[in-house]
């Protein structure tokens, strides 16, 4: 039990790991000065637990495509308001084979502007 709870905790510390920097620039998409600070910050502070490139999952599920799936996950909820509560409540939807190891601090720690910005960007990925 203590070597899952250590698993645990390595995996949401990785999550706040450094930036992920490998994220791909999609060239044929050009992006807002929000969504542009939207991808600095996706790679800030998500990059290190979830992809935007296939479907390869790192923590959490990859999000390429995201955008087009956010609108289905919820009957009644918009792709912009299923991201917000993915976010500030990550146990409220939980993906299929994934589980709940998302920190839920996000709420105190993004400002407005960040938190705008980042779904501006995964509104991006479709």
């Amino acid at each position: 039990m203590v070597t899952l709870g250590l698993i645990a905790a390595s995996l949401l510390a990785a999550c706040g790991g450094p930036p992920d920097t490998s994220i791909p620039t999609t060239p044929t998409v050009e992006l807002s000065p929000q969504e542009a600070a939207g991808k600095r910050l996706f790679s800030q502070y998500c990059g290190a637990c979830h992809s935007i490139v296939g479907e390869a999952a790192i923590v959490g599920p990859a999000m390429a495509g995201i955008a087009t799936r956010a609108e289905t996950r919820i009957e009644g909820m918009s792709a912009h308001d299923y991201l917000i509560e993915s976010i500030l409540d990550p146990g409220a939807y939980l993906v299929p084979g994934f589980d709940n190891l998302m920190p839920s601090t996000w709420g105190t720690t993004l400002t407005g502007e960040e938190m705008d910005a980042i779904i501006a960007f995964m509104l991006t990925l479709k």
